[in-house]
């Protein structure tokens, strides 16, 4: 299986690396490539094979970025297009989330203030988890997307395409307690900033949310 990383957060060995090889071991023995159109600066992984554009893959994964959809790149219009095309399963997470609902007709907005918390998410079933978020930008229109979940701090939460295998989370499924933890020790978060996450509360998995 070949498995095309749109990897966003590639500078960064926690959140990046990390947070990749968290996503990477909820698929089976899969073939790895690692696709980072925001930066030449790249930090080397100890897995995955580096490309410079998408491969023909099975299934693609969008992460995380520290860019904003509300405030557009030009290498952003290469991932929009990705995602219009695509005729394999997709998932977005956090900036995935919202490059996508973007490039399929809705809209993201900047909020005054980042949100960095454990929150509770409803979806439609009823079903309530806790999830970490980290992030200033939110959906507030899903376009082709279908929405699935919400909290009290954000309405568009989780979509899935109703045609298409696309499913994405605003929230961060892959920030594991180990991933927060690395991102300690590597000076990418202070320990006081990853007190503001009640790590203690049993949290929603990759593979329960977009697997």
């Amino acid at each position: 299986m070949k498995l095309l990383i749109v990897d966003l957060l590639a500078e960064r060995k926690a959140f990046g690396q990390e947070g990749v090889r968290e996503i990477v071991s909820h698929f089976d023995n899969p073939d790895v490539y690692l696709w980072a159109p925001h930066t030449d600066e790249r930090i080397e992984y100890d897995f995955g094979k580096v490309v410079d554009k998408p491969i023909d893959a099975d299934f693609i994964v969008i992460t995380g970025s520290r860019r904003n959809v509300s405030q557009w790149e030009p290498w952003m219009d290469e991932v929009s297009k990705l995602i219009q095309e695509v005729e394999v399963p997709l998932i977005g997470i956090c900036f995935g989330h919202q490059i996508i609902a973007a490039s399929l007709g809705g809209k993201v907005v900047r909020a005054k203030k980042q949100s960095q918390l454990v929150a509770t998410v409803e979806y439609n079933d009823g079903s309530k988890v806790n999830a970490l978020f980290t992030h200033q930008d939110h959906v507030i229109h899903s376009g082709e997307m279908e929405v699935i979940a919400s909290a009290e701090h954000c309405g568009i939460v989780a979509c899935k395409h109703p045609t298409r295998n696309i499913r994405t989370v605003q929230y961060h499924p892959e920030a594991t307690a180990d991933v927060i933890l690395k991102a300690v020790q590597y000076g990418e978060m202070s320990k006081e900033e990853s007190n503001e996450f009640d790590l203690s509360k049993s949290m929603i998995s990759l593979k329960q949310s977009l697997l």
